[in-house]
Order: structure tokens, then C-alpha cells, then sequence
């Protein structure tokens, strides 16, 4: 028996020293106490300090720019065939319309819609009596509309999580919230300190493309429209420069981009040969391509670098340019930094609107854990206080184990990498009054059995077994709530579920097996006759 309960006591000090190690390690001193306990337990946004956003990511965009992609490729496509129309447009963000068709030609157009716009409806209207033409109307399908919508907010969310990353930023969120269809995300980044910066980047969609410049700079919008009789051709855009509110200037450009930020491999800030701040790019192997042989038909004419759709840079293309360039835009180094951040993680498929916008300052997360830990030790001096008093000697056994359980959940946290939120504190008072419950069906079981005449070590033996079962179904439905917690919350909620599961298994361990291990070290030594105190 003796050896039974010491093999079970070395077991348990085991526990007791890894756990201990994994929340301050071994210090030398009181300084790198603080420092391992503050590196190993993560703190979350409310404790820590940091952001909080809601995001609403305007998914019809990404519908709009396919629409716009597919309507510049019917109209090369019409062209190519030599189909003749009077107009070709959109009418919304997912329906053209093609005007002024030849009869004879609606079959032709109806299985080049079939072969190269597969994931596009066609409608034909009625004859114009005048005309003798017809009118015809292509809709992008609505299984297609939700699959784009779809992609478009996982790839923003997937952009999303890129920048973060690279901005070096721990335990960040970024998930979905709310119902699906609203196509929000929520994110949480603890520890932000300059929040504007932040927001800037994560909302930045950073659409990067370059485009042969037909005419410009104009000093107004109007002077452009002007120049071409107010009529835009229809292969040309107008875009603005950077300083368009000081007067600034307006751009002719090419409607179609000679490459996009999607051809980037790479991109990072550097300087210019003045030693002005400027990002550096390199191109994919079918972007230099392209780019080789654009820049090289167009050498003495001016590139513009348009970044959302504003020119930050119109340079003189002097030579051929193949997988390596630079864009400048009198930037601060600051501002270079984060441009080559947001072109490396890339573009943004859709804008994004922040709903709501919380921050946390690190003072209150002060307060926070402050209150927290004050409310924490309060309910643990008061139970253990009432252990004492109602169960006696038996109290100071299930005082130990839930110390113990204590402090396996604060390793297990550190251990695990698990982030500690304002409800996982409540999560852990929590824990506190599960490992007294477990406990109290324990001693009562115990009583119970005692007043049926059983002697002491029967009793204790039947008490654990009887108890067992109880204690494994409440945990079990617990543990079950907790999972569901976990799945379906966000941020907080999931480290409320996190400490209540580890505080659930770690309080199976010790009101189980540790309080046992001490009830039988105490009958060990228990002179004959001797009553139990419980």
C-alpha cells in the first residue's frame, strides 16, 4: 500500500514541477520571474490592450470587376469575329447589354457566349421594327454571382491575415462574423499601438496596375475631356494623380493594364538614386513577359503606376523593362514600408467598410486583470475558508487539490500557447467552483456511506467510486457546451471555452486522483480506531 502511494505522490510532484516550469521556468532572479510569466501567459485584446473591428467587405465588387473584365472581352471578341453592334455596355454590376444586333448573328454570339462566357446567362429580346435589330442581354449566372461573392471574402480575409502577419503583430483574429450573407469579418489584434496605421493598411485595397499613358497630364478633369471632345475613346480611362486637390492633374490612360499587382513575386522598399524612399517589384515569369514586350513598344512614352485607381507615378519609359522595377511617389519611408507590405500580400478583391471600431488602452487591460486576479483569489479564500470549516480535515485535502488544479490550468494556458481573456478569468473562477463541487459529492458520498456502518476504508473507497460516475456526466456535458463555445464564438468567448475545458480535465486529475492519493496517505497513518474527519 505504501509503495502504491508513494509511486502515485512522485507522480503527482511530476505534475507539480512541469507545470511550475512551464509558467516561470527557472529564474534567477525576481526580474526574469516577471518577465517568464509575462511571455508564457498570452494575453488577450481586453487584457492586453489593442483593436477591435467589424468590417464589412462590399463583396459586389468583385462582381463588378469580372463584369468589367468579361464586357472588355465580349467587345475584342465581337471585334474579332467581326460581328457588327451598335452598343455594347453594362447595365448593372452583373447584366450587359449588346444593342443593335443583326439578326443573322444571334446564333454566332449565342455560341460564343456558350464556348467562352460558360458561366453567363443570354437572353434574347424582340425585334426593333425601325432597325430591323435585336437586343441582347447577358447575365453572370447566380450560382456564379455567390461563388465570387464567396471568394471574395475569403480572399480578404486571407489578405487580411497576410498584412497582419507581416506587421509583426501576435495572437491575431480574423474571422467570420455575424450571419454569412452579411459578409462581415471581425478582427482583433491585441497590442496595436498606433491604431490608425493599422486600420490604413488593412483597409488599403492596394490594387496595383500599370498602364501606357495615351495623353496627360491634364491640369483638370475638364481640360482631358476637352482635349477629346468630350467623348473618352472607348479603349481609354481617365484617372487622377495623386495632387488632384491642389489642382493637380488628370491622366489618358489605356483601359486595359499592361501588367497588375497579381504579376508581383515580390516587392520591398528601397531608394532611388537622390536617395528618396521608393519600392522595388519583380514580376512573375508571364508578367515580365508581357511587361518586356509592352515597355518595349512603347519606349519614350510615359507608364503610369496607378495604385486604386489614382496615378502615383507617370515615368518616361526609356528603355526596355523586363521582371525588375521601382515605383516612386514622394513617399516617406513610412509610407513606402507599407505600400511594398500591402503589394506583398496582395490586393484586396473587394473595398471594406469598418462597421465598428473599438480600442483597448493597455491601462484598462490593467484594470482589467487587476479586478480579475482580485476576484479570482476573493472566491478562492472563500471556498477554501468554507471547505475548512464544513468538511474539517477533509477541507485541507480538497484545499490542495484545487490549488493544484489551479495551477495545472495556468500551465497547460502557458504550455499550450492559449490566449487569456477577460471571460477566460471567468472561465477560471469557474473551475474553482466545479473542483469544489467534484469534491463535495466526493465527502458526501463518503458521510454517506460512513452513516451505513461501513468502516473508514470502505467508506472513502465507496465514496470515490460512487462519485465517479456523477462527476464524469457533469464534466462530460460541460466539456460538450464548452466545444460548441469554442466552435461557433469569437475571440473572448473562445478563451472562456478554452480555460473551462483545461480547468474540466485538470480538475478530473486532481479531485479524482490526487484527492484520493491524499485520503489514502492519511488512512495509511491513521491510528486504529480513529474517526475520519469529514
Amino acid at each position: 500500500m505504501e509503495k502504491k502511494i508513494q509511486t502515485r505522490a512522485i507522480l503527482i510532484g511530476a505534475v507539480v514541477v512541469a507545470c511550475l516550469f512551464g509558467v516561470i521556468g527557472f529564474p534567477r532572479n525576481v526580474q526574469e520571474l516577471k518577465a517568464n510569466v509575462r511571455d508564457r501567459i498570452r494575453l488577450g485584446l481586453d487584457l492586453r490592450g489593442g483593436m477591435h473591428l467589424i468590417l464589412q467587405v462590399h463583396v459586389d465588387d468583385a462582381v463588378n470587376v469580372k463584369s468589367d473584365q468579361d464586357l472588355e472581352r465580349l467587345r475584342d471578341e465581337l471585334k474579332a469575329k467581326s460581328i457588327p453592334y451598335a452598343e455594347c455596355n453594362k447595365i448593372d454590376i452583373s447584366h450587359i447589354a449588346i444593342k443593335g444586333m443583326p439578326q443573322d448573328k444571334t446564333q454566332e454570339v449565342q455560341n460564343l457566349v456558350s464556348a467562352q462566357f460558360s458561366d453567363w446567362d443570354l437572353a434574347r429580346g424582340p425585334i426593333d421594327p425601325a432597325t430591323k435589330t435585336v437586343s441582347l442581354t447577358m447575365g453572370v449566372k447566380t450560382s456564379e454571382v455567390t461563388t465570387i461573392r464567396n471568394q471574395a471574402l475569403e480572399q480578404a480575409r486571407t489578405t487580411i491575415e497576410n498584412r497582419i502577419n507581416q506587421l509583426g503583430l501576435t495572437e491575431p483574429v480574423v474571422a467570420d462574423y455575424g450571419k454569412h450573407e452579411d459578409y462581415e469579418l471581425v478582427v482583433e489584434l491585441p497590442g496595436v499601438e498606433d491604431s490608425a496605421r493599422v486600420r490604413d493598411i488593412i483597409q488599403s485595397t492596394a490594387l496595383l496596375e500599370f498602364k501606357i499613358v495615351q495623353k496627360g497630364p491634364y491640369p483638370s478633369k475638364e481640360a482631358a475631356l476637352a482635349d477629346n471632345g468630350g467623348v473618352l475613346p472607348p479603349d481609354a480611362e481617365l484617372a487622377p494623380g495623386q495632387d488632384t486637390g491642389n489642382g493637380g492633374s488628370w491622366y489618358l490612360l489605356n483601359r486595359v493594364a499592361a501588367i497588375t499587382g497579381r504579376d508581383l513575386t515580390g516587392a520591398q522598399q528601397g531608394t532611388d538614386q537622390n536617395g528618396r524612399p521608393n519600392v522595388l517589384f519583380t514580376l512573375n515569369r508571364d508578367g515580365a513577359a508581357r511587361f518586356e514586350r509592352i515597355t518595349g513598344q512603347n519606349v519614350g512614352k510615359l507608364l503610369a503606376v496607378v495604385l486604386d485607381s489614382r496615378v502615383v507615378d507617370a515615368p518616361v519609359i526609356h528603355t526596355q523593362i523586363s521582371d525588375r522595377g521601382e515605383i516612386e511617389g514622394n513617399f516617406t519611408l513610412q509610407k513606402a514600408a507599407d505600400l511594398a507590405l500591402v503589394l506583398r500580400s496582395g490586393a484586396l478583391p473587394a473595398s471594406i467598410t469598418p462597421l465598428q471600431e473599438s480600442t483597448v488602452g493597455p491601462s484598462l487591460g490593467a484594470d482589467s486583470i487587476r479586478h480579475g486576479v482580485i476576484a479570482s483569489i476573493v472566491g478562492l479564500v472563500a471556498v477554501m475558508a468554507f471547505m475548512l470549516t464544513y468538511y474539517r480535515g477533509a477541507g485541507i485535502n480538497a484545499d490542495l487539490a484545487l490549488i493544484l488544479n489551479l495551477i495545472i490550468l495556468i500551465a497547460a494556458l502557458a504550455y499550450f500557447g492559449a490566449v487569456l481573456t477577460l471571460p477566460g478569468i471567468a472561465g477560471i473562477i469557474l473551475t474553482v467552483g466545479m473542483g469544489v463541487d467534484s469534491n463535495v459529492l466526493i465527502f458526501e458520498r463518503i458521510r454517506e456511506e460512513l452513516r451505513n456502518g461501513k468502516a473508514v476504508g470502505a467508506a472513502v473507497s465507496g465514496g470515490f467510486e460512487h462519485a465517479f460516475k456523477t462527476i464524469i456526466d457533469t464534466h462530460v456535458t460541460t466539456v460538450v457546451s464548452a466545444a460548441i463555445l469554442f466552435a461557433f464564438g469569437t475571440g473572448p468567448i473562445k478563451g472562456f471555452a478554452v480555460t473551462l475545458v483545461i480547468g474540466l480535465v485538470a480538475n478530473l486529475f486532481t479531485s479524482v486522483f490526487v484527492s484520493r492519493v491524499i485520503f489514502d496517505y492519511g488512512l495509511s497513518r491513521r491510528e486504529p480506531g480513529e474517526a475520519l474527519s469529514v
